[in-house]
């Protein structure tokens, strides 16, 4: 939004606030000084009753419609008598307005029988008192033209004001519903194409690596080269770890819930850098600062940035020197993996995903991460701050 936009929008919305707060104490005065305006013969008939009787009316008419937000009978009330007494229409107007906003089925009906008894007192008194009260109040014409004037105007703008605002509340449900329905229809979707994927997964990775540790045990048994049994144990044993890693990306996949199986944190980071070494990787690790307890979640992010960088590491520099260095910050923790440049061998394809999914979660941190060449070899350094974490 443009800064002209929101400085309009925000000056609305202080004059809403302002017009809400001081609309029924404006409109109380608007009223007293209308009736008294009547009494007085400025817009009405003059009465003859001695000035504070008037007085008295039009304070209670301006006390009346002031109320009307929490109680609206005294202004019906109001209204009546002043129009009885003084012939002032000021109060009749406003109650009529809130009763076609506010009052409905019998209530409604209740109040016209009412406005029809008062109307027909006016007549009566009007030709009790003679005169231009009369000619005002008791004539024919007079009573209709007051009548859809006084009464019936402000009844059919309550009416219509109401009914827009129920359109309105109506049109605001139906979007809010039809909002729901829709986050509920991406929800289930996303949850089709989340069991869509772990289907597949279990279909296509977990039967080819469970054919490759059915193998690799085939082979611990058959051969007598230690190495050979030495390496199928490793494969093996690696294999049904992945399996066991599959099985919970699978039931997060499933929406399988806080039952799954949890996470791994740094306390698993040295059985991490004994699987590597197990495979051939030539791992050193050390730790810097002085050792605290860390929320769970930079605990999961930095196990995860090691495991990331130590399967690069297999993939494309399997016998290249490698460093894990924890450094323990005031603010946060420092996670660095770098590896020394490869003399060449078998180098496993990569698409690159992996740091980019490692970048996404540590930034959700507020974390900083570093993945790029350097002499020669390769550096992977988080920055994961403590505040905020949990």
């Amino acid at each position: 939004m443009e800064p002209y936009a929101r400085c309009v929008v925000s000056r609305a919305v202080v004059l809403r606030r302002v017009v809400e707060r001081y609309a029924p104490l404006l409109l109380a005065v608007v009223v007293a000084a209308a009736v008294w305006a009547s009494a007085t013969g400025a817009i009405g008939v003059r009465s003859p009753l001695p000035g504070v009787v008037p007085l008295l009316v039009a304070v209670a008419s301006g006390w009346a419609a002031g109320q009307v937000r929490a109680r609206r009978w005294p202004l019906f009330l109001a209204a009546a008598v002043a129009w009885l007494v003084l012939a002032a229409a000021a109060p009749g107007v406003v109650a009529s307005y809130q009763a076609g906003l506010r009052l409905r089925g019998r209530r409604l009906t209740g109040y016209l029988v009412g406005v029809a008894l008062v109307l027909t007192g006016g007549v009566l008194v009007g030709l009790a008192v003679g005169g231009v009260r009369r000619l005002t109040t008791a004539t024919f014409g007079n009573v209709l033209l007051l009548t859809a004037c006084l009464v019936g105007l402000p009844l059919v703008v309550g009416l219509w004001v109401r009914a827009r605002r129920d359109t309105l509340a109506a049109l605001r449900d139906r979007a809010e519903r039809l909002e729901r329905e829709q986050e509920a229809r991406a929800d289930r979707v996303r949850a089709e194409e989340r069991t869509r994927i772990a289907r597949e997964m279990h279909d296509v990775v977990a039967h080819r690596v469970s054919l490759m540790v059915v193998h690799a045990g085939a082979l611990e048994v058959t051969t007598t080269d230690p190495e050979t049994v030495e390496a199928a144990v490793l494969i093996r044993e690696t294999g049904r770890q992945a399996l066991t890693d599959l099985r919970e990306v699978l039931g997060v996949l499933r929406q399988a819930g806080p039952a799954g199986a949890p996470e791994r944190a740094l306390d698993a980071l040295d059985g991490l850098i004994g699987e590597s070494r197990a495979a051939g990787l030539r791992v050193s690790r050390w730790n810097e600062g002085v050792a605290a307890t860390l929320p769970a979640t930079v605990g999961r992010t930095a196990y995860r940035v090691v495991r990331e960088a130590l399967t690069n590491v297999r993939k494309h520099a399997a016998d290249a020197e490698t460093t894990v260095c924890l450094r323990y910050l005031p603010g946060g923790l420092e996670v660095v993996v770098r590896n020394g440049p490869s003399t060449g061998g078998l180098t496993l394809p990569g698409a690159g995903h992996g740091l980019l999914g490692l970048r996404e979660r540590v930034e959700l941190l507020g974390g900083r991460l570093e993945a790029a060449p350097v002499d020669g070899g390769f550096l992977v350094r988080a920055l994961l701050p403590v505040a905020g974490a949990v």
